[in-house]
């Protein structure tokens, strides 16, 4: 199912309860309160939806690929957010102290009291609260797995609150179709929290893992290897990722993506880790035979087929290079014919991964590697400065036919907002360029 398709469906399901409304045949009401019950109605439908945005299902990431299924989820919390703060000020008519017996259609006074003025205010403060800590993220006091706990447990509060609202004050929620409708999609959002924090982790207590190495292989770069315990391998597309967690047990919050390094082949799996946040801190005293826990795999960022691309750019930022050595150890393995580049980034030839491999990668025909290094050591011959229009084209104009290529790019937002940029100039047909970055804002 193509990300378009996904798209359509989604606002489909969004705008549903206007249709179920209108179809109800209650009297009109003055527009700035039909306006405000379709805002009210269409930010629910849009924050039950939500839920399925987490990242951790392949319908959705496998389709668009994980950055654009979480930039799909912040953004239509933020379409959340501007209705709800709408909604209430756009009322126009009247609360009465004791509705009218003459006209159960509410069609012209606001069914708001007791309940539903509790709920409705109660739900507006705190999904305010919610999207907004989201957004600020980063300058909370919190880890990310409190902050991550909260921001579930806040995602359903106010889920269950707005439903309150809508069945005790909606004019139109209540109705039979709407009531079904709104059981529904929250029978969907209360599922994808079971399955994320419940059912998956109790599916991977069947599949255990256990470290078999780590060890640093550039400056504040480590190499971890997992293994299933019973030796079996792991099925995965190159360039995928998989959830991370090295906790005693799987029923844990702390997990991490992590881009697989190492080729479908292997029987271990390798990721390139960087030393970042207090997980990743903490890799030194990681030790052999350690649990280890995955869920996945996951991602689109994958090797394309021959049919697809006649050949493949690799651009990658630092740690970044993780996917992208997957593809290229895996086109290495199966004698992959097809020509490709690998354009790698870093800031200082210290930060350099596998040099002696990524030389042996590129000595393959029709294979060449280039470095682009920001602070490199006197005598560097390579590349410098900053992956771009210059380091780009030093990297693709020996290689005829390059516009035709598939280009897939992992790293910094920076760094991949440049290179698009700069493929884009080049006439490489967007279509063409695929990437990731983890990085949402």
């Amino acid at each position: 199912m193509p990300g378009f398709v996904l798209f359509v469906f989604y606002v489909i399901i969004a705008l549903a309860p206007l249709g179920l409304s209108w179809v109800a045949g209650f009297p009109r009401r003055p527009l700035m309160d039909e306006l405000s019950s379709a805002l009210a109605m269409t930010a629910f439908a849009v924050l039950l939806l939500d839920f399925a945005l987490s990242g951790r299902f392949r319908l959705m990431s496998g389709r668009i690929g994980i950055d654009h299924t979480m930039r799909w989820h912040q953004l239509f919390g933020r379409v959340v957010l501007v209705l709800v703060i709408a909604h209430p000020f756009l009322y126009t008519l009247p609360i009465p102290v004791v509705a009218p017996a003459w006209d159960p259609s509410a069609a012209e006074y606001l069914r708001l009291d007791g309940l539903g003025l509790i709920t409705g205010a109660l739900g507006w403060v705190l999904l305010i609260t919610l999207i907004l800590s989201a957004i600020w993220r980063d300058a909370l006091p919190l880890s990310y797995e409190a902050w991550r706990l909260t921001h579930g447990l806040g995602a359903a509060l106010v889920a269950g609150l707005t439903a309150l609202h809508a069945f005790e004050a909606g004019r139109y929620s209540g109705t039979q179709t709407l009531t079904w409708f709104w059981a529904a999609l929250l029978g969907l959002a209360a599922l994808t929290l079971v399955y994320v924090y419940l059912l998956s982790p109790l599916m991977q207590l069947r599949d255990p893992f256990r470290v078999t190495s780590v060890k640093r292989i550039a400056e504040r770069t480590w190499e971890l290897n997992i293994a299933r315990r019973d030796g079996r391998p792991l099925s995965f597309r190159p360039g995928q990722f998989v959830w991370l967690s090295l906790a005693r047990h799987p029923l844990t919050l702390r997990e991490n993506p992590f881009s697989i390094a190492s080729d479908p082949g292997r029987d271990e799996l390798s990721f390139v880790i960087k030393e970042v946040g207090d997980f990743t801190k903490s890799l030194g005293q990681v030790t052999p035979d350690q649990a280890a826990w995955i869920d996945g795999p996951h991602g689109a960022l994958v090797l394309p087929d021959m049919q697809e691309a006649p050949g493949i750019g690799l651009i990658a930022g630092g740690v970044g290079i993780a996917p992208l050595l997957s593809i290229w150890r895996h086109m290495a393995a199966t004698n992959d014919p097809r020509p490709s580049v690998l354009l790698y980034g870093n800031r200082a030839e210290s930060q350099i991964v596998y040099p002696d491999e990524l030389e042996r990668l590129a000595a393959r025909p029709g294979n060449s590697l280039t470095h682009v290094l920001q602070e490199p050591d006197p005598g560097w011959n390579g590349e410098v400065g900053f992956v771009g229009p210059a380091s780009i084209a030093a990297a693709f104009d020996v290689c005829e036919g390059s516009e035709n290529w598939v280009y897939l790019l992992c790293g910094p937002p920076a760094m991949v907002h440049a290179a698009e940029t700069a493929l884009r100039a080049r006439g490489v047909p967007p279509a063409n360029i695929h990437s990731e970055k983890f990085v949402y804002d």
